[in-house]
């Protein structure tokens, strides 16, 4: 179960976090109340192609979009793009809407907006399931580059 590949690398990432269950969702409001924080909290993490089997993981509050220009700036390429759903998984083992840079299949590159901040909630590898943990420690432990990505 990815459930399990996700908390066992945060546990082995050795991070305080909490896990929190509570199924499926319709809404960003909705999982932010169930999960007892407020929606800008809610890191999602997307998968961005650079190329044939080049990817990296972008941790985005879920309120907020990339911002495509400035993703490329910072990467110093001309093309990005978010790839099908099958190719996301193959890139980390999670389907879409579960993915964590946690147990990820691939130890692709992170970036993290630089609104990403205090305490999050990330996904944790399994549909309503998702933990809540400082930022400071997932960038730390991830080696994630901050820097302004949003729009």
């Amino acid at each position: 179960m990815t459930e399990e590949r996700a908390i066992a690398a945060l546990e082995a990432a050795g991070i305080d976090f909490t896990v929190t269950r509570h199924g499926p969702v319709g809404s960003l409001a909705e999982a932010a109340a169930l999960r007892g924080i407020e929606p800008d909290r809610i890191v999602k993490t997307l998968v961005v192609r650079r190329g044939q089997d080049d990817y990296l993981l972008v941790l985005v509050p879920g309120d907020r979009q990339i911002s495509w220009p400035k993703l490329r700036a910072l990467l110093g390429v001309s093309r990005l793009s978010l790839p099908p759903a099958e190719d996301a998984f193959a890139a980390t083992g999670y389907e879409r809407g579960t993915i964590t840079p946690f147990g990820s299949s691939h130890d692709w590159p992170v970036v993290a907006d630089e609104a990403v901040q205090g305490t999050i909630s990330l996904g944790a590898g399994a549909l309503g399931v998702a933990v809540t943990v400082e930022a400071e420690d997932v960038i730390r432990v991830l080696g994630a580059t901050v820097a302004d990505v949003t729009g």
